[in-house]
């Protein structure tokens, strides 16, 4: 999608000032951050991928080759961050870390966008509707939370996307989908709508609603609303293997499976250890944090993927197909 196309899809001119148009996107090394920066060089728009000091590898290299322009930077230097930031039009955080990275190192990104007067900031969020749940369910998203209320109070625009869990999890990632079991297992109830999107679509959206300057405090997308009765069905197509239902128990069960895990494997430094991949299930089957309403249709130019479609990429792998 063209900046001129979001310009006309949201009623705003093209000024002098969008020509110029420069994103920061922080976290630029990242699998969420390289999609987003793809998505914006796609389009011809200048990037400066943020990277902490001293980080080589494929990742740089490869947004190098994709002409993004990296800047080494130490995340704790508010001053040379802000020189970083200095003409962006928005800055994107793709960052990915507990509290020193979420709340510490997005508040000096913050601190700093605002001191170089970017008008615009889009924090690392990407996930389900936090602000729906209450605190303690899940640790990861209560650091959204407290980085979310420094936000709030800051003098710039802000825009989180939220969009449910990424489906490509779906694959193996999350124990849900059991390919050799034929089995999609679950607590609580098979008919509980939830939300899940691609990796890609998010970076692709997210790369759109950088270049809009009318973008709201929050957007909402969801590439499928499905149940888990939904997803062993898209399973079911992708595979051409019959899938069924697994209910292991209710959510209680799930609740004092997660605080047992927890306490025999605490894995304090680990941002997601197992018990947090089953505190985000836990939260997404009470339907707490359901997205409502979605903006799927805000940048139209985007397809949605399918979770059958993500499952059938998944099935059609050799060692799949094997045990059909």
């Amino acid at each position: 999608m063209t900046i001129e196309t979001i310009q006309s899809q949201t009623g705003r001119k093209e000024s002098p000032e969008a020509k110029e148009t420069r994103i920061v996107l922080a976290g630029a090394t990242g699998q969420l951050g390289r999609h987003i920066a793809g998505y914006l060089r796609r389009q011809k728009v200048p990037v400066t991928g943020l990277v902490r000091k001293g980080k080589t590898g494929s990742e740089v290299r490869w947004l190098e080759a994709m002409g993004v322009s990296v800047v080494e930077v130490d995340f704790n230097d508010v001053a040379e961050l802000t020189r970083a930031c200095a003409g962006a039009s928005c800055v994107v955080s793709a960052l990915s870390g507990l509290r020193e990275v979420i709340v510490e190192a997005q508040s000096q990104l913050l601190e700093a966008a605002v001191s170089a007067g970017v008008p615009r900031f889009i924090p690392s969020d990407f996930c389900i509707d936090y602000t729906r749940l209450p605190r303690g369910s899940n640790r990861n998203l209560d650091l959204r939370r407290e980085f979310c209320e420094r936000l709030e109070k800051a003098p710039i625009a802000a825009t989180s996307v939220l969009n449910g869990m990424f489906s490509d999890l779906l694959t193996g990632e999350s124990p849900v989908v059991l390919f050799p079991l034929k089995r999609v297992i679950y607590w609580g109830n098979a008919d509980q709508p939830m939300d899940f999107t691609t990796l890609d679509n998010t970076a692709a959206f997210t790369a759109s609603a950088a270049l809009d300057p009318s973008s709201p405090r929050f957007l909402r997308i969801a590439g499928e609303v499905a149940s888990m009765r939904d997803i062993a069905g898209a399973a079911t197509e992708a595979t051409g293997s019959r899938f069924h239902l697994f209910r292991v128990g209710g959510l209680g069960l799930l609740k004092t499976l997660i605080r047992f895990t927890r306490t025999v494997f605490p894995q304090k430094k680990e941002v997601f250890p197992a018990w947090q991949g089953m505190q985000y299930l836990h939260n997404m089957l009470t339907g707490l944090p359901k997205l409502h309403p979605l903006d799927n249709g805000r940048y139209p130019d985007i397809q949605w993927t399918t979770i059958r479609e993500v499952l059938a990429g998944r099935a059609n792998e050799p060692e799949l197909s094997r045990v059909k």
